[in-house]
């Protein structure tokens, strides 16, 4: 009998600095999306109420016929409540909400200028069964769905204790990690289901898909929390887990673990616009050390109908309906009205990015969250600022130049402290010398010389 493999969307939902409103300005260079990270897993969470739709993002590789995913889930799944969604709306939602590097031009201070505040307000852009080859009564197995959706085949399955639920696994194919028992006891004590899903090769053959499309989940459940605990049963180290939630309120945070938000707004040394991605993975794993015990980084949290500075575009109101932001166009105070496709803003709805890097002993429970009233926008957000280079003489031209290397000095220290890097190699890489003042010469010969 073909084994398939479980795959743990990185918490296997399982066997399965800058605050306030003020513009930042600048310009967007680069980002830090899950791409740097090997084997990161991303869910999107859309909550309001206790209305929740859970996205799921596939990025199993290999044989379809060895991917398979279990996830516990809150209450019984109906055949209407699970949908295929698009991958590439994950993608632009990353790279929306991605940490973020920007940088600025410092200017001829001999010039006198006056500078007006920009404000940006960014417009969004106007069933057939399944049958097993075991015995699931004896075990204490119950399949209580069965549903064919686009690629995958899937069943509803409750369980009475968990190692009749591990030898039903077992006896079909599916390959659990040792120690996985206790586990899906503690799931089954909470009474939850368990949503077990693999790929159908003829309904992947027919629909032209070459890669696993996310899957969709949407329930009604008073808990507001992510399944992660399976997924670390046979995990090599510690995994990558990126959740990005959708609420009408506000940022939402973890009620088990602390929250706590990236460094950000730091000016760091230009010559890291080419090292960036090594940069982020560095500062995230001094920062995660830094804190020493469990935590959820915030990454992100801003109000979706904008962005400053942008490292992609927010993200449409069809995009949104997609990934099941199921009250866009409901009318303020009313009832619900049917989802019309087509541009609009994105009303009341606030993006939330964490960030997780768990492992069994670290985070021995499962993410609880909680949505808060806090609207105030947020992003890990790291400045490179390029020095003027002119020739221009006047007092404060003289005042600029002393006080470069203070600052560069500063950008230095900042990034060593962010990162763990060596202070003395970052000066070396940043081979800063400030500008030679121009020779003195009468201001009319400056003008034609």
């Amino acid at each position: 009998m073909l084994r398939k493999a479980i795959w743990a969307v990185c918490f296997l939902v399982a066997a399965l600095r800058v605050d306030g409103a003020a513009a930042f300005c600048g310009f967007y260079v680069a980002k830090a999306d899950t791409k740097l990270f090997n084997e990161s897993s991303q869910v999107v969470l859309i909550r309001d109420g206790d209305r929740t739709v859970l996205t799921m993002a596939n990025d199993f590789q290999g044989d379809p016929l060895e991917f398979a995913v279990v996830v516990p889930v809150p209450t019984f799944i109906e055949r209407e409540q699970i949908h295929v969604g698009d991958k590439a709306v994950i993608d632009h939602l990353d790279a929306y909400t991605a940490p973020r590097l920007v940088e600025y031009f410092d200017e001829d201070p001999c010039i006198d200028r006056y500078y007006l505040e920009r404000s940006m307000a960014l417009k969004s852009p106007d069933v057939d069964g399944v049958v097993m080859n075991a015995l699931p009564a004896a075990l204490g197995v119950t399949i209580e769905a069965s549903y064919t959706v686009g690629e995958y085949d899937i069943l509803i399955l409750s369980a009475k204790e968990s190692s009749g639920l591990e030898t039903w696994l077992r006896q079909n194919g599916y390959r659990i990690p040792d120690g996985a028992a206790s586990v899906l006891g503690s799931y089954i004590k909470q009474e939850m289901r368990f949503f077990v899903a693999k790929v159908n090769l003829e309904e992947q053959a027919k629909a032209g898909f070459t890669y696993l499309r996310p899957l969709q989940v949407a329930y009604e459940t008073p808990r507001f929390m992510l399944p992660i605990r399976l997924g670390t049963v046979n995990a090599k180290g510690p995994q990558e887990l990126f959740v990005y939630t959708l609420t009408r309120k506000g940022r939402v945070e973890t009620t088990n673990y602390r929250t706590v938000k990236l460094p950000t707004g730091m000016d760091i040394p230009v010559y890291v616009k080419g090292e960036f991605g090594d940069f982020y993975k560095s500062m995230f794993d001094t920062q995660t050390d830094k804190e020493g015990g469990p935590v959820v980084f915030v990454e992100y949290a801003w109000d979706m109908n904008w962005c400053d500075p942008c490292a992609a575009d927010p993200l449409s109101h069809d995009e949104l309906a997609g990934l099941g932001v199921f009250w866009l166009d409901d009318p303020p105070g009313g009832d619900p009205q049917p989802l019309r496709r087509g541009p609009s803003n994105a009303r009341d709805v606030f993006v939330t990015r964490l960030h997780v890097r768990y492992d069994a002993e670290r985070f021995p429970d499962d993410l609880v969250f909680q949505e808060t009233g806090d609207r105030t926008n947020f992003q890990g957000r790291y400045v490179l600022r390029h020095s003027w280079q002119g020739d221009s003489t006047c007092q404060q031209a003289d005042v600029y130049r002393k006080s470069l290397p203070a600052r560069w000095e500063k950008q230095a220290q900042s990034l060593a402290s962010l990162t763990g890097w060596d202070i003395n190699m970052i000066r070396s890489k940043m081979k800063f010398e400030a500008p030679e003042p121009a020779a003195d010469k009468k201001w009319w010969e400056r003008l034609w010389n």
